[in-house]
Parts: C-alpha cells; structure tokens; sequence
C-alpha cells in the first residue's frame, strides 16, 4: 500500500509544476528579447528617433518579464496573458519600425509589416481589458462573468479581422505606404464597435473586483490593494499629463507600474507592504496639497493685500511652508494611518500605552510582564522570550506557569 501511495505521488508531483510550462515561458521571453533587439537596431539604423517607433518597448518587456516569472513559478492563467501580450507587443514594435523606415532605406516586404501592426493590436488590445476580470487568480470570480470574457474575444476577433480586410488603422500609421490588402471599404464602424466592446470588458472587469474583494480573504485583498493602486496611480498621472499637454511618454513611463504590481502581487512579495505605501501616498499627496494652497495664499496676501515686494513674498511664503512640512505631515500621517494603515496605528498606540504604563511601573517582574504582554498583544507571535542581563531567558509561557503554580502553592 505505501509503494503505490508513492507511486502515485510520483505521477502527480511532475503534473503540479510541469517543467515544459517554465521551458515554454523562458524560451518565449527569450523571444521577446530578439525582437526588441531587433527592432531598436532597424528603427535607429533607419534614422528613426527613440520616441516615435520605440517609445513602447519598456512596457512590452516590463510585460513579458512579469507574464514569464508568474507563468514559470504558478502556472496562473494571468502570466501566459501577460507573456503573450509582451510577445504580441515586440512583433507590433518590430512590425511598426521595419515598415516605418525611410523611404530611402526602405526594406522589402515593408507593407506587409505594416499590415501586420493593426490587425495584431487590435487581436491584443480587448484581450488585455480582461486583466481586472482575471486578477488575480487568473479565473473569473464566478461562472456568470464568463459572458464577459467571450466578449472580449470576440471583440479582439472583430478588430482583428476589420483591419486585416480594410483600412482601417493603416493609412494613420504608415502614410507614405499603400495597404496591401483592402477587400472591402473601410469597416470603421465595425471597428469602433469592437473598441467599444472592449471598454465595456474593462467596466465590467473593474465592477468584479470590486464583487472579489468583498468575498475575498486577506491575502486576496491584498492582492486587489496592489493592482488597484498601480492602476489608480497611473491613471491620474496620465490624466494630469494630459491635462498640461506635456509632450512625455507619461503613458509608456507609468504604465510600468501596473505590471510590477501584477507581479508582486501574485509572487506574493511583500504584500503587506502595500498599507504603508498607501498610506504614505496620500499623506504625501494631502501634504503637498496643503502646502501649495498655504504658499500661494500667502504670496497672495503678501503681494495683492499687503502690497510687499514679490521677492520678499516669493521668499517668506516659502519659509512658512518649510516650517509647517513637517507638523502638517506628521499631523496628517496619523489620520490616514488611523484609516489606511491599521496596524501600524494599533501598533503605535500599544507602544504609547506601554510607555505611559512604564513611566508608573517600579517592580521588574511588573514591567517584564507589561512588555511580554504588550508585543503578545501588538504582532501575535507564536513564542515570545525576553532576555535580561545577569537573568536567564523568561518567555510568556514561562511567566504564566510560574503564576500557575505560585497561585497553587498559596
């Protein structure tokens, strides 16, 4: 009996980790790898500029370094989106450069390259609005949002299929080139459909993580915490980029972010961590706030009330905000900790009251107990043992055993 429970445990051991799965998603980054290579060697020998073709391949290889770690180490569903989203990206940006070159320098087969560059974005480009949907298990959180995903594939199918058969995207990317294949006539508002579709994906995806962290543990929830603060992030960086009209790739910069907390999330690495960030982002982000609302009220008060020189306003108000930093942040730390960053408020109220009580505390058997029982209190540990000098080691159970029974000699 134990030689077939063995046996069987053999067979089951390789399907749990299989190792063509970690082959397959090495072997594609590796790909990923060549054709970014070999894009940024045509574009730049082409005479394009980093900013015009290649802006996006720190996001395709963000994308694929996280979908190969998360497929490789967990077999989630999510890694294998992720790896093929990076790979699917590298061919586009290959695509994008070999067939935007100058006319000068063109290769052969360049329209074809360019024909390539729309059909395959728009195969990717539902498929990735399934990322809130799938998070972070890599499966919808029941069976009635599977609706929801066969929307975005058909989606992604009718985009494909529109640019491949109509010119659709073409003549935007790629004006000096004449599309090799055009059907029919322009299918925009099957396109536009398709797009639609697929920001009706990504609502719906949103709503569900919203329905999974209501059902979610504390781990899950975690998890939800990390990809929603990249995404609420890198939202309002782009919003306010786009707000000033600032000529950066705020997009392919900030969107880094998203990938990385994927990762992080589902690797499990530091998750707890993400209270904290939280945390200190907002005060941050209400202290800056703060701040530059005090510093222009006082330049104004200083300049159009008080009519003092603008130097002297420009200097003083800075002085001021300088000094009120730290009691604003301070001030303000405390309040989001208290609602974001639970347990380093409880924590920091269990030392306060451990300090307030050592202050009275004269007996060294009262103020060892007070401490075993204070961090007992404050991280829950599985054993605790306090170390004195000139004492041997006393640990929690100890202390309480020696209660025990000098109660029962009494």
């Amino acid at each position: 009996m134990a030689q077939a429970t063995h046996r069987s445990a053999a067979r089951i051991a390789p399907a749990a980790r299989p190792p063509r799965a970690g082959r397959l998603a090495w072997t594609l980054l590796g790909l990923v790898v060549i054709l970014v290579a070999a894009s940024v060697v045509i574009a730049l020998t082409g005479g394009e500029t980093w900013n015009s073709k290649l802006a996006s391949i720190p996001v395709e290889f963000a994308v694929a370094v996280v979908g190969a770690l998360i497929a490789a180490r967990t077999g989630n569903r999510l890694g294998w989106l992720f790896l093929s989203a990076g790979a699917v990206g590298a061919v586009s940006v290959l695509a994008a450069a070999y067939a935007g070159r100058l006319p000068a320098a063109r290769l052969l087969g360049a329209p074809w390259a360019g024909w390539t560059l729309p059909v395959l974005l728009g195969l990717l480009q539902p498929l990735l609005f399934l990322i809130p949907l799938l998070f972070p298990d890599g499966r919808p959180p029941s069976r009635r949002w599977w609706p929801v995903v066969w929307v975005a594939v058909a989606a992604g199918l009718v985009n494909a299929v529109t640019a491949a058969l109509s010119n659709v995207d073409f003549s935007a990317n790629f004006p000096r080139l004449r599309d090799p294949v055009t059907i029919v006539a322009p299918l925009g508002t099957a396109y536009n459909l398709a797009e639609e579709a697929g920001l009706v994906v990504f609502l719906a995806g949103a709503a569900s993580m919203v329905v999974r962290f209501r059902r979610a543990g504390q781990e899950q929830r975690l998890q939800l915490k990390w990809f929603t603060y990249a995404s609420v992030v890198s939202g309002v960086v782009i919003g306010l980029a786009g707000f000033t009209n600032e000529p950066l790739p705020e997009f392919d910069v900030i969107f880094l972010l998203i990938p990385a907390a994927v990762g992080i999330a589902i690797l499990k690495y530091r998750l707890y961590d993400i209270d904290r960030l939280i945390s200190r982002t907002l005060a941050y982000a209400v202290v800056t706030g703060l701040l530059i609302g005090v510093y222009a009220g006082l330049v104004l008060l200083a300049t159009e009330v008080l009519r003092f020189h603008t130097a002297v306003a420009v200097a003083a108000a800075t002085l001021a905000a300088a000094a009120l930093f730290n009691p604003v942040r301070r001030r303000v730390q405390r309040i989001v900790d208290r609602r974001f960053n639970r347990v380093r408020y409880d924590a920091d109220q269990t030392v306060a009251a451990f300090a307030a009580a050592l202050r009275d505390a004269v007996d060294l058997d009262t103020v060892r107990d007070n401490l075993l029982a204070t961090v007992n209190n404050a991280v829950e540990p599985a054993h605790v043992s306090l170390w004195m000098a000139g004492s041997a080691p006393v640990s929690q159970g100890q202390r309480a055993s020696t209660a025990r029974r000098a109660r029962a000699g009494a």
